[in-house]
């Protein structure tokens, strides 16, 4: 019995050094551009919203005052930093590429000054370190109805409080909640809290004085009496 040898071809590839400079190319743009990616600063940033929180400032707590790395925002706790200010409500943070931030900002409402503070929608009285002026002041004590009137005053127009010099807190009898309004236009209104939100029509009511000056009953009846 005799026995075949079989021949095995062994076949050997060729490396396609073509191909592997390709690669090695495309691998080392991949590297360079996630490289480049992580070390390119931020651009471009806007703020939106903010009205009395200047725009340096919020730049300044947040720590992008320095244009830091784009990829560094991911992990600096912008909006938890932002929070931190006692006019910042709420903030969205956004990121666009290239190398864009959003800061979409709300802010708390100052409503009066009181004893030399600001009292804010958040019922947080605050020093005035922003110097706001325009603000009516409180003449006299509302501690014992100071939630109330936060709450309440929180929802006059911002152009009505405008024209609010002073409040002054005059309960009576029937009302614990009534208080006498010094309007810069040297009118006055009587108003309970329960009633707040119909001092939004100011405009409207103050227009049936005609050019007149007067005192204002929001408090009860709704009435005008014009001054002599």
């Amino acid at each position: 019995m005799t026995t075949k040898r079989i021949k095995v071809k062994v076949t050997t590839k060729k490396l396609n050094i073509k191909k592997i400079i390709i690669a090695i190319i495309i691998l080392l743009c991949l590297i360079i551009s996630v490289v480049y990616f992580i070390h390119q600063p931020v651009k471009n940033i806007y703020i939106t919203g903010n009205k009395y929180v200047k725009d340096k400032e919020i730049l300044s707590i947040s720590k992008l005052n320095n244009y830091p790395p784009y990829i560094n925002t991911y992990f600096m706790n912008i909006k938890e930093k932002l929070l931190k200010n006692d006019f910042i409500k709420n903030v969205k943070v956004k990121r666009k590429l290239p190398s864009k931030i959003y800061l979409e900002i709300e802010e708390y409402k100052p409503i009066a000054i009181y004893n030399d503070n600001i009292i804010l929608s958040s019922k947080k009285k605050i020093k005035n370190n922003n110097n706001l002026e325009y603000l009516p002041y409180i003449l006299n004590n509302i501690d014992e109805v100071y939630d109330s009137f936060v709450n309440k005053f929180s929802k006059i127009n911002d152009d009505v409080l405008l024209k609010i010099s002073h409040i002054e807190y005059s309960p009576n009898e029937v009302d614990k909640e009534r208080f006498i309004l010094y309007m810069v236009d040297s009118n006055y209104v009587y108003i309970t809290l329960s009633k707040i939100e119909k001092l939004n029509k100011y405009n409207l009511i103050v227009n049936e004085l005609e050019n007149k000056k007067g005192i204002i009953y929001l408090d009860s009846g709704d009435y005008l009496e014009i001054k002599d």
